[in-house]
């Protein structure tokens, strides 16, 4: 009898969830990665499972295992910039199917309920938890990138369009995200003339984006041997900046909008940057120095009625534009690509600030 023609096929095999995770406590080893198993989340009806396939490597990674945000627990798993194959979905999920090539950010979960989560704001929601260093209700706890598979809520996980390749993908999901949602909060467009602080990963990205969306762009480095780069990333203006703020003098009032990306602020001329702004213009900082920005006075706000705030990732709406634009105008970080063994190589890249301008890890583990 042909029996095996009505046979059902064998289930698939389940996904082994390990990864390259930080185990020691002493600070000496703060980038030394052992392949650890661990528990991933509980799978929930509105949940999506994924293969990883690359990961990139951000600035929260470091501040993360070197303790700069703070002690963690350990064993801890970082990683937070993923790209994924769906292996499973759950029953209430729409939009999304296994085989999907997919994304997830720097934020997994939240609650669903609140006034932020309600208005496309789910990046500020009070009970956020995020892709690694959190904990869910259960009290398993978030691992993140560094690692063979990830599970997360669908509101958390971002179709990737055709016209973007895998690895040019994943460094968006946190540092794309961090700069393109205040960019477009804030008008960046044609007639603005927009500046942004500090050309590293996310500086990068916000003159790519920042082009991308018509406005003018004036990058501000502190490094002459970026200068060359800068110009080839589409700035239309470079400027070298000195500790002491002289740079700010010929651009007094003429910025409708500054993106500071900058991670070491103590000696970063905070007044001459907010003297740039036009009336009512806007200092957005995305960057999260370990270490306190300097001392403001009253007087540096009120000459141009300058205003200096922050911003937080962006909602899944804001990612699925940026996605789509970057597909649409065939944006391409600046990225260098390694096998996630070499994690250790790009965490102590970044902390030395060598890499140019993203690293991203491809698997190795599956």
């Amino acid at each position: 009898m042909l029996s095996w023609l009505w046979s059902k096929p064998a289930p698939a095999a389940e996904l082994e969830f390990k990864g390259y995770a930080i185990t020691s406590e002493d600070p000496a080893k703060w980038s030394d990665f052992s392949v650890i198993p661990f528990t991933p989340k509980t799978f929930s009806p509105t949940d999506v499972e994924l293969r990883i396939t690359h990961c990139g490597v951000c600035g929260s990674d470091v501040h993360t295992i070197t303790a700069g945000w703070g002690e963690f627990e350990r064993p801890m798993i970082v990683g937070h910039e993923i790209v994924g194959i769906v292996t499973r979905v759950g029953e209430k999920v729409k939009g999304i199917r296994a085989g999907d090539r997919v994304g997830i950010g720097a934020q997994i979960a939240s609650c669903g309920e609140c006034r932020a989560c309600k208005s496309d704001n789910e990046q500020y929601c009070p009970d956020s938890i995020e892709t690694y260093n959190g904990t869910y209700a259960d009290g398993v706890r978030t691992m993140g990138g560094y690692s063979t598979a990830i599970r997360a809520d669908e509101r958390f996980v971002f179709p990737i369009p055709a016209g973007l390749s895998s690895a040019h993908a994943a460094s968006m999901f946190c540092a794309g995200l961090t700069v393109y949602s205040p960019l477009v909060r804030n008008g960046a467009g044609p007639g603005k003339k927009i500046g942004v602080v500090g050309i590293g990963g996310l500086g990068h990205y916000a003159i790519l984006f920042g082009k991308a969306l018509g406005a003018e762009i004036y990058a501000f480095s502190s490094s002459p041997s970026k200068v060359d780069d800068i110009i080839t990333m589409g700035a239309d203006h470079v400027v070298i900046t000195d500790d002491e703020g002289k740079f700010a003098e010929k651009y007094k009032e003429t910025l409708d909008l500054i993106i500071s990306t900058r991670d070491g602020v103590k000696t970063m001329p905070l007044a001459a940057f907010l003297s740039m702004l036009w009336v009512g213009g806007k200092l957005i900082t995305v960057g999260l120095p370990d270490e306190l920005f300097p001392a403001l006075s009253g007087m540096d706000f009120t000459g141009n009625a300058a205003l200096f705030g922050g911003s937080n990732l962006g909602c899944k709406k804001e990612a699925m534009e940026m996605l789509h634009l970057a597909a649409k105008k065939g944006i391409k970080p600046w990225i260098e690509e390694l096998p996630m063994k070499d994690c250790k190589k790009a965490v102590q890249g970044v902390k030395a600030n060598k890499v140019r301008y993203r690293y991203v890890l491809s698997q190795d583990l599956a």
